[in-house]
């Protein structure tokens, strides 16, 4: 049995080498990235199986993409689209600590995603769907395919989760936030930022914000200031682990990825807390949005006992 089922389009990646305006970038690195397939590579590497279903052009990006996820061991389910690309991310660093993160993905394979994309079976057999506010922000087609997942799970006894990672390029907060309000009653994680989990209820007190959302359990990500989790109406917070940050994008991710795989451990709720920030943490320590995400020996690194060396 698959532990975690998740979909939505993951894209090529070109990230810029040298630090500067994208026009004068000579040489990028590339790769891929998705947030929902960067939870299924972090539950993965944690220790626990994981799918990401979507689609993908007939090209060499959705054959990089396809043949990463399978070296990560996540399960794949692809739809190959030969009509239309996979689509693309370009990544710069503006400023040494500033990075420009543009998507070209109008009309590419992935915002083509449809329910019958869906392997419906291995949903309804999954512990966990997890789904961003991504995919419903990509097409009328994508919408309806994250409603209908998330019947299939809720009626099969699946804990349903939802990540806002609310993209502006998108929508609006208008159009997001009607979105998240029509289903947060049916999920029973939210991931979000202040910011984001304002988009569904407009209160400033983090934890009243919490309340506000009706679910069972609420992470809210203060990114420097650390996090905070509701969990059957009880408030713990937790401090951030302080790293050298190389590349943030994908830190929110991690710290889904972390939290799930801890969840799918039944660990209890201050132990998940602390993986999600640790995976998030770990995210940020280099190029990449995947790539740093941690095994179950890498988070014994920001532990109490670490000395900076590894011999």
């Amino acid at each position: 049995m698959t532990e975690l089922v998740t979909f939505g389009e993951t894209m090529a990646l070109f990230a810029a080498r040298r630090t500067g305006p994208l026009r004068f970038a000579r040489d990028f690195d590339l790769g891929l990235g998705g947030a929902e397939s960067n939870v299924a590579i972090g539950v993965r590497r944690l220790g626990h199986s994981s799918a990401w279903m979507g689609r993908v052009g007939e090209d060499e990006f959705g054959e990089l993409i396809t043949s990463t996820l399978r070296a990560e061991r996540v399960e794949v389910r692809a739809v190959t689209d030969p009509d239309v690309p996979t689509g693309l991310m370009i990544k710069g660093r503006r400023t040494a600590d500033r990075v420009d993160v543009r998507y070209y993905r109008r009309d590419s394979a992935g915002s083509r995603l449809s329910p019958g994309d869906l392997d419906t079976d291995l949903i309804g057999a999954a512990r966990v769907l997890h789904v961003s506010a991504i995919t419903p922000a990509l097409s009328e087609s994508a919408r309806a395919t994250v409603r209908h997942a998330i019947d299939v799970a809720r009626a099969a006894g699946a804990l349903v989760s939802l990540d806002v990672n609310y993209r502006k390029a998108l929508w609006t907060p208008q159009e997001a936030g009607a979105w998240l309000r029509s289903v947060v009653a049916d999920v029973d994680v939210v991931f979000a930022t202040e910011a984001e989990a304002r988009l569904i209820a407009d209160l400033a007190e983090p934890v009243e914000l919490a309340r506000a959302l009706g679910v069972r359990h609420v992470l809210l990500k203060f990114g420097a200031r650390g996090a905070m989790e509701l969990s059957d109406g009880v408030v713990r917070h937790a401090e951030p682990y302080r790293v050298t940050e190389v590349d943030p994008v994908g830190a929110g991710d991690a710290f889904a990825a972390g939290w799930l795989a801890d969840w799918l451990a039944g660990a209890d709720a201050e132990a998940r807390l602390r993986t999600a920030c640790a995976a998030g943490a770990f995210a940020v320590t280099s190029q990449g949005d995947w790539e740093s995400l941690p095994t179950r020996r890498d988070l014994r690194l920001l532990g109490p006992a670490a000395d900076g060396v590894s011999r």
